[in-house]
């Protein structure tokens, strides 16, 4: 099996860590080496959730790479989310298929796609309409939006399958969270 050396840098350690990926997969790991993402750049599709490609980022910003279950769908973030958080609201635990969703929000123009998606509008509990961007050959979500929230897009943090991804600070709708589950730590803002 043929595989490739990837370098990726953190700005805040001041380490190179290499990694090594088979051949024409995306790394598992987030953050993605800065000269990778010039080169997938060029080969991306222009996405119908944003219409325009990402600016070029300047060396030292993390880039982090979601995909769907199968790989077919990329999401391409640059820098740090504009915020991590879990909700407990029934429609997403529907959506996670899971007790909750976490989820992390960036501003859309740090978000690029490749892929095709299908997508599906629905209005949650709040009233407000949320667009599921979802891949069209295994079906996870790799993005929505929502009208509570015009210019930003989630993506749910495990689609960036990456333990060292950023904490969430806020958790949501704990009304409906289900008795068994606690979201802790000192830094969480804890919404009803």
């Amino acid at each position: 099996m043929e595989h490739r050396r990837l370098e990726a840098h953190r700005p805040d350690s001041g380490t190179t860590h290499e990694r090594v990926t088979p051949s024409g997969r995306p790394p598992q790991a987030s953050a993605l080496p800065p000269g990778d993402l010039g080169q997938m750049r060029r080969t991306l599709v222009r996405s119908e959730l944003i219409g325009r490609p990402i600016d070029p980022p300047s060396d030292h910003t993390i880039r982090r790479l979601a995909t769907c279950r199968c790989g077919t769908v990329r999401a391409i973030c640059t820098g740090d989310p504009l915020r991590v958080s879990v909700c407990h609201c029934h429609d997403c635990q529907r959506r996670s298929g899971s007790a909750f969703a976490v989820d992390a929000r960036f501003a859309e123009d740090r978000v690029s796609f490749d892929g095709p998606t299908q997508r599906w509008s629905a209005r949650g509990g709040s009233g407000m309409r949320s667009t599921y961007h979802f891949c069209a050959t295994c079906g996870s979500t790799v993005a929505y939006t929502t009208d509570t929230r015009p210019g930003q897009i989630a993506i749910p943090v495990g689609a960036f399958a990456d333990p060292a991804f950023p904490p969430p600070t806020v958790s949501g709708w704990e009304q409906m969270q289900q008795p068994w589950v606690a979201i802790t730590g000192d830094d969480i803002e804890h919404r009803d």
